[in-house]
């Protein structure tokens, strides 16, 4: 790997030679391939614009995530700026390098939406951001480029298998009752957990190198923790939470997304309110709780965002007269 990485840095060094001009719009675009973006501008689509490509969408990220986080923690590979002090790291990551999970999600999650616009434009436009946020994420000296490519060539068959196979696998999903759909959303929840569980295993006779550690903390004097599984119980609990949540609201009606500026404003801002407390408020349960407690409990908030999401705040509107009901 030794010759790869070399030449990776080189292609590093001389994007970072260009100047410090770059770090602004390189970052921005990184912003717009990363998890925490997707989860503020998604339910937006869901709740206010088309809730089907909302819920797409989400489905898309979340399967990502979830089979990006067990890839990089059965590969364990590092950071530029592990192996090279040299490199500038304009950001910090504390998870394993490859494959790059922004460049994934932005090749999966962008061309699930190019492929609903279903126009050239649309398709040309989601390739060129995939690039570009790949291409940031080696200006921001956090990713080989090995790492972007084998995102993008993951997130590519995802958006293949996703395509060919999604409305056949929703249209099986809402001819089973309630109780059958909620359980289906569980378990495929619970198989991706088991999934990362299973990457876990191939670290117990790993030893992180030191250098890696030490290399790390000299550039940004943070501690590493990549095998931390936050972001698998994030990513697998929503993934739970929003197929239970878009059951539960579908089989009473539904909603509309149609209506004034003000009343998708309203609903956008409830809606968030929400997840905020939800998101936050919830972390006071599981602080300075065993390991395994805070787990389940991470799992749960999770669970509960999603549900949220996709069924508790859309019925919300409805009784606040914010929305109309789908069905009736």
């Amino acid at each position: 790997m030794g010759t790869v990485w070399e030449l990776s840095i080189a292609l590093i060094s001389s994007l970072q030679s260009l100047g410090s001009w770059l770090a602004a719009p390189m970052a921005f675009l990184s912003l717009l391939g990363q998890a925490e973006f997707y989860l503020v501008f998604f339910p937006a689509l869901y709740w206010c614009w088309d809730a089907r490509v909302g819920l797409r969408l989400t489905l898309a990220l979340l399967l990502s995530a979830s089979l990006n986080d067990a890839l990089k923690v059965a590969l364990h590979q590092p950071r530029p700026y592990w192996v090279d002090p040299a490199v500038l790291a304009l950001r910090h990551e504390s998870s394993f390098g490859v494959p790059s999970g922004h460049a994934q999600n932005a090749v999966s999650v962008w061309g699930v939406l190019a492929a609903w616009l279903n126009r050239p434009w649309a398709w040309a436009g989601a390739g060129a951001l995939a690039c570009a946020i790949g291409l940031s994420r080696l200006y921001l000296g956090v990713h080989f480029a090995h790492d972007v490519a084998l995102g993008w060539l993951i997130g590519g068959l995802l958006l293949v298998g996703f395509l060919r196979w999604g409305d056949a696998v929703r249209e099986w999903y809402v001819r089973r009752s309630l109780a059958q759909q909620v359980t289906v959303a569980l378990v495929a929840s619970w198989l991706l957990l088991l999934l990362a569980a299973l990457s876990h295993l191939l670290l117990s006779d790993w030893r992180f190198p030191a250098e890696w550690i030490h290399n790390a903390l000299a550039v940004t004097g943070e501690l590493l923790d990549p095998a931390n599984p936050e972001n698998a119980l994030n990513a697998t609990g929503m993934l739970f939470g929003l197929g239970a949540g878009w059951s539960w609201l579908r089989q009473r009606g539904g909603f509309r997304q149609e209506g004034p500026a003000w009343k998708r404003a309203a609903r956008y801002g409830l809606g968030a309110a929400g997840l905020v407390v939800l998101w936050f408020g919830m972390r006071f349960l599981y602080a300075g709780q065993p390991a395994l407690v805070e787990h389940a409990l991470r799992y749960l908030r999770a669970a509960l965002v999603g549900a949220w999401v996709a069924g508790a705040a859309p019925m919300l509107f409805v009784r606040l007269r914010l929305a109309e009901r789908e069905a009736g």
